[in-house]
């Protein structure tokens, strides 16, 4: 036996809010209370491993690149920077106001040793690409096997 379910508008438009909130949580970072360090923020990243290097993404739009700075030590490598509010105009009226700004800090440790002298960075269409090599000793190898006799 099939019930009638009475139809809400709110209720609908608020699935609709949450499925954008998520959304946008994906494509943006997800913002994050006053945290250590006054970091507000944090920008989605893609960590790639592949057969020589480390290959990292980061979504980082309306960012100028003197406001990203990447260090490397001690096998950990840390991606910091700035997203500062442009200015309102005291003469509008704003219904809504959803775009993170202020600090950021990511910081990963990267499980095999690395040439960081060899680390290269490219910030392009808001996207910063960081590959950091590794060091041969880290490079997987096959191992001949010899007979025994």
């Amino acid at each position: 036996m099939n019930s009638v379910v009475r139809w809400s508008p709110i209720q609908s438009f608020a699935s609709v809010q949450d499925e954008l909130n998520r959304v946008m949580e994906d494509v943006f970072g997800r913002p994050q209370s006053e945290g250590r360090n006054g970091v507000v923020w944090q920008p989605p990243f893609d960590i790639e491993e592949q057969t020589d290097r480390y290959l990292l993404h980061v979504e980082l739009p309306g960012l100028k690149l003197e406001d990203i700075k990447i260090t490397i030590e001690n096998n950990q490598l840390t991606i910091r920077g700035e997203k500062t509010r442009t200015e309102e105009q005291k003469s509008a009226t704003y219904h809504r106001l959803e775009r993170v700004y202020g600090t950021f800090e990511r910081t990963f440790t990267l499980t095999h040793a690395v040439k960081s002298d060899k680390v290269e960075a490219t910030y392009r269409d808001g996207v910063l690409e960081v590959s950091v090599p590794k060091a041969e000793e880290a490079k997987a190898r096959e191992i001949p096997i010899q007979t025994a006799r």
